[in-house]
């Protein structure tokens, strides 16, 4: 499997063989398990659901339970779909956990990135600031939208102020530096998306990865 749920812990950094120091990011990522298996016969395509986290059955509604008892499956709070490649076959509550990555390839981590409400042109979009001299009112504002005459509207997809972040980010290529598979745990080069604490996806970088 190549691709797994986890949570970010947080950013520390460790060294190399060679001495050398690098900032990583510790995700405490599975044990996943195979919720429902999807066939080209029945669904029309191969895939697998996969679950990650505990939850307690009261907190389901009908519908999901009705799902985790189809499957015979112990009821998980976050729930992924994963096509499978030609030849790939998983049986239900099949476990996966870091064991089943590698050290040293590259991953590509999804997560929702930080969330920093309504926000300016200027710090949204990088747009430069007006003049600050000669009694200019116009420092900060987001400028003439359109014009009045023609078309007396402003088009579609015109940069302004508005909410920022809270977004589905997918950062690529980043290096697995180490696994700790009695504590489930991915240490990963660099940055990740999201806040302490937030659902990530982790799965082998489509591109650019190192045979």
């Amino acid at each position: 499997m190549n691709t797994i749920l986890g949570k970010k812990i947080g950013m520390t950094q460790i060294f190399t063989e060679n001495g050398e120091v690098v900032p990583v990011t510790v995700i405490e990522a599975g044990p996943v398990s195979v919720i429902q298996i999807k066939t080209k016969e029945s669904d029309g395509y191969d895939a697998v659901q996969i679950g990650y986290g505990e939850v307690k059955e009261q907190r389901l509604n009908k519908p999901q339970k009705g799902h985790f008892a189809k499957w015979q499956a112990s009821p998980k709070k976050h729930l992924a779909e994963i096509r499978l490649e030609e030849g790939e076959r998983y049986e239900p509550n099949a476990i996966i956990t870091v064991a089943d990555f590698e050290a040293g390839k590259k991953l590509d981590v999804t997560g929702i990135s930080k969330g920093k409400g309504t926000q300016g042109n200027i710090k949204r979009h990088g747009h430069h600031r007006g003049p600050t001299t000669h009694g200019s009112k116009h420092k900060r504002l987001a400028g003439a939208l359109a014009a009045g005459t023609y078309p007396s509207r402003v088009f579609k997809g015109n940069k302004g102020p508005g909410r920022m972040g809270r977004d589905t980010v997918t950062v690529q290529n980043l290096l697995l530096m180490k696994v700790i598979p009695e504590r489930n745990l991915l240490l990963v080069k660099g940055a990740v998306p999201g806040n302490k604490g937030g659902l990530l996806r982790i799965r082998y970088a489509v591109k650019g990865q190192e045979e």
